[in-house]
């Protein structure tokens, strides 16, 4: 069976995107996620997104990190995803009903209300999700929000200075985080201005991160560290991320396609 995907990224996080919306495709289980996301022997990239038909929204997109692992939600996806699509639609994701909105070179998402108690992100046991009192190896008392998938972040000087490739696979799999989890760690420049660096669960280092941005953002806004609408940079680039005061948050940015292509389902499989 062959089978069309279309390669696309934001800001360097990169996606296979399979449409199973118009044509039906045989289950995808994490064993072909992963092989189709391997940059030796598969297409590679960060995440595998499918599209499917949706009884709740426009379409149903189900997001598979590089691992083969699913996961609820991914920002930088949800804008190419509305790029692909063409119009303003409403998407069901393992994390809720968001609504998407293609732009110019890029879209804006309505991401949903965060969630911070204990159990929504989950933690292990109970605690305040907005100073934590635990550390590792110097970073301490961070935040927690789930954004449709959970993230603990940290605020440092210098978040370039963080081993994050070292320490974010350590805290990701620590026992406090029953589901695992994203970790961010930013550097406040001013009231308008954060940079960020994410580990991606699943996924690793990576240039960029949309519900990270959104959950980071949100958090320093929780602190009173920034005002309500704020630019996040990432390695890979911008996106601006605001909080309303009807309690939901959405995030601008651009999107590419790369390039598209085929391949034989059963290579994979």
């Amino acid at each position: 069976m062959r089978v069309d995907f279309v390669k696309m990224h934001g800001l360097g996080n990169d996606f296979v995107v399979l449409d199973a919306r118009a044509q039906a495709l045989p289950p995808l289980g994490e064993g072909m996620a992963s092989a189709l996301a391997d940059r030796r022997s598969g297409i590679g990239c960060d995440q595998l997104i499918l599209l499917e038909p949706s009884g709740a929204a426009d379409f149903r997109m189900r997001i598979f990190n590089a691992d083969g692992s699913e996961v609820g939600a991914c920002g930088n996806a949800s804008r190419a995803v509305a790029l692909l699509h063409g119009k303003p639609a409403r998407v069901e994701t393992g994390g809720g009903i968001i609504a998407v909105e293609p732009r110019g070179d890029g879209a804006s998402v309505d991401m949903g209300e965060p969630r911070f108690d204990w159990q929504d992100i989950p933690l292990a046991y109970g605690m305040d999700t907005a100073l934590m009192p635990v550390s590792w190896e110097g970073l301490d008392q961070p935040g927690a929000v789930n954004v449709g998938n959970p993230h603990v972040v940290f605020f440092v000087a210098d978040c370039d200075a963080v081993p994050l490739d070292r320490i974010g696979p350590e805290i990701e799999t620590d026992p406090l985080f029953p589901e695992r989890v994203n970790v961010n760690v930013a550097s406040v420049t001013d009231r308008g201005h954060i940079r960020l660096r994410v580990w991606e669960r699943g996924a690793g280092l990576t240039r960029a991160c949309g519900t990270g941005a959104c959950a980071t953002a949100v958090h320093a806004m929780r602190r009173g560290l920034v005002e309500r609408d704020v630019a996040v940079a990432l390695p890979g680039g911008t996106l601006t991320i605001a909080w309303g005061e009807d309690n939901r948050i959405r995030m601008t940015g651009p999107a590419t396609e790369a390039y598209r292509g085929s391949f034989e389902w059963g290579d994979f499989a």
